[in-house]
């Protein structure tokens, strides 16, 4: 249930009513903390972050800034010293308020870290590489931890299917979710969504999404590491870890073509390729992708993304409509015309929350009401799957059907308990890792 269910007015409603019930010390729930994850208005809610990156050191103090009763417990990573660089910054901006309750014994180094840190906590933050999320999601929804998750989801179509049916799980416990696709809690595509939906423009009849842009950091081979280690840190370049930029970055658009249209696609195909972007360091993933999704009522999605520096850059959504045209991006912009080039509707609120501040937000005014109000797993998923099904499509160059991908076997990422196991992928006698080349490599 995310915004496509519930009214923005209600929700914004409901977490104004929450913010002032915390404030007044009104219990909204009396359900105990222990063994259900709810709070009332007189508990701290307590947090763990699993992968201590930018990424979820970001999360952590997004959780911080949502709910004055939230604690930071717990922090888990692989590396002790990405860990302790975010205990460092948490620390230096949240040390003083006594919000920040974790110390030498609550601060987990390991691949069993993440389980360590999910018990001592209410709610937990995952934010590793997305190769891991479905095993970390898993182990969470077992334990009754309701969840705020980085997009994507995983990284390969078995990954999907483990966070599908833990999702069934969430469900039936009543545990929030939220995924951090923090479009669909942004004013502009909900404001444009809202007329889409109230027959403004019509029905989308075809689209173009895009993430162009000049690529993401590198992270060199060091003296001293394994393969395992060198692939860890430099996990933006290889497939089981990533999933590419396709299915890291460029998801947020697609998932925006699935919102709006209302479902998603049934088939894909594609191209890519490296051009540019062919170092040793660059691992195993393409540069450009270009893919087209066919929907089930015929309409089609054109998607690019690119990482080529010196390249035009563009990051948005564009639609036609039986009657109109939208254009959206994750800046603020939201524009409506009609036919005729009319804008019928433009977005300006330059006050609009932070929406990687209102997902959490929303995720911890639900917690604290004791209401199941947000849950994300399927969206999450079945975007997922959508880049996913575009990976294969321009990998392989051959026409991938939803079904038939979603009934493989196609898995990426290994059990892995030690840095003594052998990494998946292994370079040749130059440096250089295995590539997908279209026309050769199959998955169907």
């Amino acid at each position: 249930m995310t915004d496509h269910a519930i009214p923005k007015q209600t929700r914004r409603d409901f977490i104004k009513n929450s913010a002032r019930a915390v404030s007044t010390g009104v219990a909204l729930t009396t359900l105990p903390v222990s063994g259900s994850a709810w709070v009332d208005a007189r508990d701290v809610i307590k947090v763990a972050v699993v992968g201590c990156g930018g990424r979820g050191t970001g999360a952590a103090a997004q959780a911080l800034e949502a709910d004055p009763g939230v604690r930071l417990v717990a922090l888990a990573d692989v590396f002790e010293d990405r860990l302790e660089k975010s205990f460092k910054g948490l620390n230096a901006k949240y040390g003083k308020s006594g919000r920040l309750e974790v110390d030498d014994g609550s601060r987990f180094v390991g691949f069993d870290a993440y389980k360590k840190a999910i018990d001592l906590a209410d709610v937990v933050i995952l934010a590793t590489p997305p190769g891991f999320r479905p095993q970390h999601f898993e182990y969470a929804i077992n334990k009754g931890r309701h969840v705020f998750m980085e997009k994507p989801v995983a990284t390969d179509v078995t990954g999907v299917k483990k966070v599908l049916e833990a999702g069934k799980a969430a469900k039936q416990k009543k545990l929030n979710v939220v995924v951090g696709l923090q479009r669909r809690y942004q004013q502009n595509y909900l404001q444009v969504k809202k007329s889409l939906d109230g027959g403004k423009v019509g029905d989308i009849v075809s689209g173009q999404v895009y993430w162009n842009s000049g690529g993401v950091w590198v992270r060199s081979r060091q003296d001293q590491q394994t393969e395992l280690e060198y692939q860890m840190r430099n996990w933006y370049y290889f497939t089981w870890l990533c999933g590419d930029h396709i299915l890291e970055q460029h998801i947020h658009n697609m998932d925006v073509a699935n919102w709006f249209i209302g479902s998603y696609p049934v088939s894909a195909q594609g191209m890519g390729g490296r051009e540019v972007r062919k170092g040793k360091d660059h691992g195993q993933i393409f540069d450009h992708h270009f893919v087209e999704f066919e929907y089930a009522d015929g309409t089609i999605i054109s998607s690019q993304c690119r990482h080529q520096r010196g390249c035009m850059n563009r990051v948005e959504e564009v639609f036609q409509t039986t009657q109109g045209s939208i254009l959206v991006d994750g800046g603020n912009k939201g524009i409506i015309k009609s036919r005729d080039g009319k804008v019928l509707y433009e977005h300006s609120d330059v006050n609009d929350t932070n929406p990687y501040q209102q997902e959490h937000n929303e995720l911890f005014a639900a917690v604290r009401a004791g209401e199941y109000l947000l849950d994300d797993t399927e969206i999450g998923a079945k975007s997922t799957m959508t880049a996913i099904l575009g990976r294969m499509a321009t990998y392989s160059g051959q026409l991938i059907g939803w079904d038939e991908a979603m009934a493989s076997n196609h898995k990426l990422v290994p059990e892995l308990d030690s840095w003594d196991d052998p990494a998946p992928v292994a370079p040749d006698e130059n440096g250089q890792y295995p590539v997908p080349v279209p026309g050769v490599t199959r998955f169907i």
